[in-house]
């Protein structure tokens, strides 16, 4: 059985097992230090769902972001990972459900996200919870 909770104080613990996660969605994660994991903890808009296993370890993270915007509330799902040991079992599925009730508690209108196609798995997950392939530009600014 999986809990999904959202993280509302930073925890060793938690900074840990997030930091064992990061790697798994993205070759390229820093890790968090425990001053942004409280930042994100804190956060009114940024609301962190971890899916943790009977015996409290997690397993899983999500976050959704909220966007209070003058034409309506909307949101944002990043981060979306599950650990290599229990891909497969549904524990995405249930964050993502979750994430969906959340945002509709909110009166989000809309929920956004975005996968790279290399994450097979993660798109055919998208899709069958009713997630629609937006076309759209995408544009980014990186700051140096």
């Amino acid at each position: 059985m999986i809990k999904i909770s959202e993280l509302t104080q930073s925890t060793v613990e938690a900074l840990y097992a997030i930091n064992k996660l990061l790697p798994q969605l993205s070759s390229n994660s820093k890790g968090l230090s425990m001053e942004r994991l409280s930042e994100i903890a804190d956060s009114d808009n940024t609301l962190l769902y971890l899916g943790t296993s009977e015996d409290g370890r997690i397993l899983a993270m999500l976050s959704l972001i909220i966007l209070k915007l003058p034409t309506g509330n909307k949101a944002w799902i990043e981060d979306v990972v599950v650990d290599h040991t229990v891909r497969g079992k549904g524990l995405g599925r249930a964050l993502m459900n979750h994430a969906f009730e959340q945002a509709k508690k909110r009166g989000v209108k809309s929920i956004d996200l975005t996968s790279r196609p290399s994450r097979k798995s993660a798109n055919k997950l998208y899709q069958s919870l009713g997630y629609e392939l937006r076309k759209t530009n995408v544009y980014r600014y990186e700051f140096s």
